[in-house]
């Protein structure tokens, strides 16, 4: 009798914290800090009941986008081509297990690139479009929907970006879920997990010229920094003004601020332009650490001044 009402008390307990988590649950944020560690020394039942509100919770924001990109997108488009170019979609970190075979273009630059892995909705995006070479894909935060920016430390600058425009590595991401390489999560103060959408463009403007800041005054040192940055630039489809992009030489990183961005062949200041089989004139302006030396120098000077 009494092992019958420990098993409707646990089996109350269980169904009570079950309830709580649905109240809790958010539709399109998802929090981290809701995934709590599965732990046995806080008993079986609390152990499966945090399993599942783990897993719930995951669970309810997949069928969120599921349901929107089904309901808002597919249902509603006018014709079968604008069902496929445009995603609601979860984002998750880029990493090495998307880096190309040795030989494809794209190999080793998996963070040192614009590409990113796309549901294959979009290959079938791009061939009912017939959309041209370089394939563009916009990446933008939606409010409402969108978790809160992330809070960078004081060593780095939020872009305040609210869009991006890139390539695809691959179209082998789940349907719900797009990958997108670090820097390109930093622009958009994304954490994982968070919503944003993605649309198959092609109103992006051909490039004419770029002004890049290096963060480091090393970088202009090199003898031939300007042909390594016409090397690097070939693995970015497209730029965004406002930007922070990687690139490697000599086992080094080096990160690079997009100031400025002109089209061709007006020369017009646009957010994003295309350099992919474009001729584009690249041009560096003062490096970043050389301005907080510069900073750092007038500081100084004052003091000096104040002491006399």
């Amino acid at each position: 009798m009494i092992s019958i009402i420990s098993k409707v008390t646990l089996f109350i307990q269980a169904w009570c914290l079950l309830c709580s988590s649905f109240a809790s649950a958010s539709t399109y944020q998802f929090h981290p800090s809701s995934q709590q560690p599965i732990s046995l020394k806080s008993g079986i039942v609390k152990a499966i009941v945090t399993k599942w509100q783990n897993a719930n919770n995951l669970a309810v924001l997949e069928q969120a986008v599921e349901d929107f990109n089904a309901e808002e997108i597919v249902a509603t488009a006018p014709d079968a081509t604008s069902a496929v170019r445009y995603r609601r979609l979860i984002v998750l970190p880029l990493d090495e297990r998307f880096d190309p075979p040795a030989g494809v273009f794209s190999h080793g630059h998996v963070q040192t690139g614009d590409k990113m892995s796309l549901p294959r909705e979009f290959w079938t995006a791009i061939q009912k479009s017939g959309a041209e070479v370089p394939w563009l894909f916009e990446v933008s935060r939606v409010d409402g929907v969108t978790g809160p920016r992330v809070v960078f430390p004081p060593s780095m600058e939020d872009p305040k970006l609210d869009r991006v425009v890139g390539g695809a590595i691959d179209f082998r991401s789940p349907s719900n879920y797009v990958f997108l390489p670090r820097w390109m999560m930093q622009a958009l103060a994304l954490k994982p997990r968070d919503v944003v959408d993605v649309k198959l463009i092609e109103t992006v403007p051909a490039g004419s010229a770029v002004k890049l800041r290096p963060h480091s005054s090393e970088f202009v040192k090199i003898a031939n920094h300007q042909a390594v940055l016409e090397t690097e630039l070939k693995h970015y489809s497209a730029l965004v003004r406002g930007s922070t992009i990687p690139f490697d030489y000599n086992g080094k990183r080096f990160y690079f601020d997009v100031v400025d961005l002109r089209s061709a062949p007006r020369g017009e200041k646009v957010p994003m332009a295309k350099v992919q089989d474009c001729d584009i004139a690249a041009e560096f302006i003062r490096a970043k650490d050389q301005i907080k030396t510069k900073k750092k120098r007038i500081v100084r000077d004052e003091d000096d001044e104040d002491d006399e």
